[in-house]
């Protein structure tokens, strides 16, 4: 039950962080809202295995055997940094992979692979477990358990799941067809590029554009990719980023 809380917060909070840090970071030059995720709601799995993965990690710093406290406590964090960087790796190869998504991009970072993960990120990770042991950790124990004995939590945190479970059948389902277009078309679509093109392209037809359930479209989302296509081959043939695969191009 500790876990399972653990993780809805950690989805929750870290969606709330992504949705600012799109809206400021320096590529988002029109300063548009962007819903970060491939889930309609506000919601982020990789977060929730994050905050679980650090939850745990910091309760196994006795099993470091390091007399110097400062580091033992550098080990720690190190070791968060590590294993954040592989939930990372993991999540955006099998959106890759299994999906044709990129849910984010760290393409133009230095020391990135794959634009999945790169070193700034890492370090930021590590100082996010810094943060988390410091100013967190030692001020929820008491109240996760409280929680977790708590029969109206236990409601909470099932109604939170069930919403979840239809979440993701809904958004899975429209993965598959980004993925079959992407797949036909040798692509691999950046998610928060295909997002702010159904923004920009529902603002020119004056239409109402949704935050959560960024992806829906009046036009209908196979001629919503089609667009994005056209988008993306004017942008590969200017050099750019741009979301076609080497062999496409080549076609092109």
């Amino acid at each position: 039950m500790i876990l399972a809380l653990l993780f809805a917060a950690g989805s929750i909070i870290g969606w709330t962080l992504e949705v600012f840090y799109r809206r400021f970071k320096p590529s988002n030059k029109e300063r548009v809202w962007i819903d970060p995720g491939f889930l309609s709601g506000p919601c982020l799995p990789l977060y929730g295995f994050g905050l679980t993965t650090l939850y745990l990690l910091a309760k196994l710093e006795t099993f470091i055997h390091i007399d110097n406290d400062i580091l033992r406590k550098g080990v720690l964090f190190f070791v968060m940094a590590v294993a954040m960087t592989l939930i990372e790796l993991a999540a955006g190869e099998l959106f890759i992979i299994k999906r044709h998504l990129k849910l984010w991009d760290y393409t133009g970072l230095p020391f990135n692979y794959k634009g999945i993960i790169c070193l700034r990120f890492s370090v930021y990770w590590a100082l996010l477990g810094a943060a988390y042991y410091f100013f967190i950790h030692p001020r929820i124990l008491t109240g996760l358990e409280w929680f977790s004995r708590n029969l109206l939590f236990s409601f909470v945190i099932g109604f939170y799941y069930g919403i979840l479970t239809l979440d993701l059948i809904h958004s899975f389902s429209i993965t598959a067809k980004i993925k079959a277009f992407a797949e036909e078309n040798e692509m691999v679509i950046r998610y928060d590029e295909f997002k702010k093109h159904i923004r920009e392209e529902a603002e020119r037809r004056r239409e109402k554009y949704r935050f959560l359930n960024a992806v829906h479209s009046e036009r209908g989302i196979i001629e919503e990719l089609k667009k994005y296509m056209e988008k993306q081959l004017e942008q590969a043939k200017r050099g750019l980023i741009n979301d076609l695969t080497s062999r496409n191009i080549s076609k092109k």
